[in-house]
């Protein structure tokens, strides 16, 4: 697999090397000892969930405060989806960046978020499916939610109608005021 660092420190996209033949294809999508590698720390899976969504869904930016923290894998198992990942940690030296990929269930291609790095997606297609695999498991009162349409963030979402949204995130918070309140978390760097 090829593993690329993004705009923001930490977040990488990993790509896998596919084997094709007549019968389709095959290709390892997480591997420990890479992981191990690229993060100079081990990454154990403590919770893995699926979120399935209508075309034009907008769902994020989600993060969670540290401690516990959660480091998520993700990755497109159907469909297809625009993935923004939002350097939300006080200090870092691109607090704020943020990196956009598309992901889509043929290519495999995953993206890697370490603690304290919000995320979202937009699906691209009907009844897209995406894969997160955690570090921490969920702890109700702990989720980050900013408002993906901050102006301040100023994301590249590309959408051409007005995306479909849940109530929480339409009336979610914006950087300004989560950076005012303290709740995001601070830069640790390696």
């Amino acid at each position: 697999m090829h593993v690329a660092e993004t705009a923001v420190p930490g977040a990488y996209v990993i790509t896998p090397h596919q084997h094709r033949d007549d019968r389709g294809s095959f290709y390892e999508s997480m591997r420990a000892d890479t992981f191990e590698r690229m993060l100079n720390e081990p990454f154990v899976p403590k919770q893995i969930s699926y979120s399935v969504s209508r075309g034009n869904t907008l769902r994020g930016i989600h993060s969670a405060v540290t401690p516990p923290g959660q480091a998520k894998y993700v990755t497109c198992v159907r469909g297809a989806l625009r993935d923004i990942v939002v350097d939300l940690r006080v200090g870092s030296p691109a607090f704020g960046r943020y990196h956009s990929a598309v992901l889509d269930a043929a290519s495999g291609v995953s993206v890697y978020l370490p603690e304290g790095v919000g995320h979202g997606f937009l699906a691209l297609t009907e009844d897209t499916c995406i894969c997160y695999i955690m570090s921490t498991m969920f702890v109700p009162g702990t989720q980050i939610d900013l408002n993906p349409l901050d102006p301040d963030l100023a994301l590249p979402w590309g959408f051409t109608e007005a995306p479909l949204m849940s109530e929480k995130d339409t009336h979610a918070i914006g950087l300004a005021e989560a950076l005012s309140t303290g709740i995001l978390p601070l830069w640790r760097p390696a």
